[in-house]
């Protein structure tokens, strides 16, 4: 028979197992702890991992598949579904593969699947910014065992491994065959990531439950929803409302009321994402710009770099990041954010001068201006239309008339791609400078996937150069110099007119933590209950 000492001392042993069975099993025991609901501030136009290289794209894709290398929240390199890689010699790199990694349908994971994800992005018809620049190096390649492969480029190449953390792996079996559009339906989205793919649902939503047999660890969320809301009140409105769990990109409008708000909580970090301008420089005749009576100009006036200069000097920055992005933001001098492997700290913000910006188009033959369209997306950055509007105001008070044409991102990536912008507003993130400057201001060379996205057409046979030693340098220190110097070429040019650097920042309900990214990812299984 019990004493009620003993009856007690065992109530308080069970409800004690009770409670660690709680704070071990935190998703089952809390109300809605299994289902997490995000919103996402840009619209996804494709469940194909390897179609168009764009943040929403690969946000998505990250959820289902996996790269040989991953990075850290400060991106650093850290082993994905490669668990270490050495340089062999000058041109062959080596990659050991995590052994007993399964696809979600069962299936192993296979060097052949992992050598046919390398092949694939060469294949791609029709995307207009794919994967091929991060494989174009590889010019061989060969499988040691079931658990080592080799890559051979034909010239030496250091920056290889951060190249992979781009390219997603999918199973040969599955993804042979494939178009964009079976894995849109979910047929070809078989991966080996922490979720596996219920749904897409274009312009709304897209569906995940847990991998339960992921190689990185049990994810805390059974069901993950990524609700896409790139109206920047609606999503701020479905956070307070309950409706989501979490949102990214936080309105600058709504931070303060957010702060304020007791269920909730705000984590953000300088993002690695430059906002800049590109600027048609290869064209003499340009689509979008005319004199001030409507008609053509001779000449493209952007092709002149006092022309380029004299916009740079007509956009104040500093008033941008303090009224436009209420001051989520920091003014720009670079492609590559503070922080950011290559970023040159020689460069400086250049001084709003309105009057120097008049002197400098006065110089170069264009006294009246001209008139010019100032295109950019409205969905997809923090407040991009807005601040086209604010630069459009500025360019337009020293003479250049400038209107606004801010379209959703899908449409306005085919509106460049079919060549009919003249001045383009574009956010980038990379974790190397050598890297953002290939794709963004190395002059166009398909065959090495050189320039992708480099929209102006920009080109300079000495930042070529410096990419190429860069690119080819196992030394960090020296590639870095050389990255810096190539910056400073290209941008003391005006290839491009740098504007501000985001800082990125996530809100969230108290009972979650995230760890603050900088390259601006919202990845579901990073997300902790508390």
């Amino acid at each position: 028979m019990k004493t009620p000492a003993k009856t007690a001392l065992h109530s308080f042993r069970q409800n004690l197992a009770v409670i660690l069975t709680c704070v071990f099993s935190w998703a089952s025991c809390a109300p809605h702890a299994a289902d997490l609901r995000i919103g996402l501030s840009a619209d996804v136009t494709t469940m194909d991992p390897h179609f168009l290289a764009t943040q929403p794209n690969l946000t998505v894709g990250y959820h289902v598949f996996d790269a040989l290398v991953h990075v850290d929240e400060k991106t650093r390199l850290t082993p994905g579904l490669a668990t270490s890689w050495r340089a062999v010699d000058a041109t062959t790199w080596e990659f050991k593969l995590r052994p007993n990694v399964k696809f979600h349908d069962g299936s192993d994971l296979t060097a052949e699947d992992v050598m046919f994800s390398l092949e694939r992005p060469l294949n791609i018809k029709g995307s207009p910014g794919g994967f091929a620049s991060y494989v174009r190096a590889i010019v061989s390649k060969e499988i040691v065992d079931k658990q080592t492969i080799r890559l051979k480029t034909a010239t030496p190449y250091g920056t290889l491994p951060e190249d992979l953390n781009s390219i997603m792996i999918v199973s040969k079996k599955i993804a042979a065959q494939a178009a964009p559009e079976d894995f849109d339906s979910g047929r070809a989205t078989i991966g080996t990531g922490p979720y596996k793919f219920v749904r897409y649902a274009r312009g709304e939503r897209v569906e995940y439950v847990r991998n339960d047999n992921y190689w990185g660890g049990r994810p805390a969320w059974e069901k993950v929803t990524l609700r896409i809301l790139p109206t920047d009140p609606v999503r701020t409105a479905a956070l307070l409302s309950g409706e989501l769990d979490v949102i990214e990109h936080v309105p600058s409008a709504d931070r303060e009321k957010l702060n304020k708000n007791k269920q909730l909580h705000l984590e953000q970090t300088v993002s690695w994402r430059t906002i800049f301008l590109h600027l048609d420089q290869y064209r003499n005749q340009s689509p979008l710009i005319t004199d001030n009576a409507g008609k053509p100009l001779a000449k493209n006036p952007f092709m002149d770099v006092r022309v380029r200069r004299a916009m740079s000097k007509a956009i104040n920055r500093p008033a941008i990041v303090e009224r436009v992005m209420e001051k989520l933001a920091v003014p720009a001098a670079n492609i590559v954010s503070p922080g950011v492997f290559g970023h040159n700290p020689q460069l400086k913000p250049e001084a709003f001068d309105p009057d120097g910006a008049k002197k400098l188009l006065s110089e170069a033959g264009y006294p009246n201006g001209f008139t010019v369209t100032l295109s950019g997306p409205n969905n997809r950055y923090i407040n991009d239309e807005q601040v086209l509007q604010a630069v459009a105001q500025m360019l337009t008070r020293v003479g250049i008339q400038t209107k606004v044409e801010a379209l959703p991102i899908s449409a306005y990536l085919g509106k460049v791609r079919k060549e009919e912008t003249s001045l383009s507003l574009l956010g980038w993130g990379s974790f190397a400078g050598d890297l953002a400057l290939r794709a963004l201001l190395a002059t166009p060379t398909p065959e090495k996937g050189w320039g992708a996205w480099n929209w102006s057409r920009y080109s300079n046979a000495k930042v070529d150069q410096l990419l190429t030693q860069a690119l080819a340098s196992v030394d960090v220190k020296q590639r870095e110099t050389y990255v810096r110097e190539a910056a400073a070429v290209a941008l003391n040019d005006v290839a491009v007119i740098p504007l501000h650097h985001q800082i990125v920042s996530w809100a969230m309900r108290n009972d979650i933590t995230y760890t603050p990214r900088t390259d601006e990812f919202t990845f579901a299984h990073l997300f902790k209950p508390k």
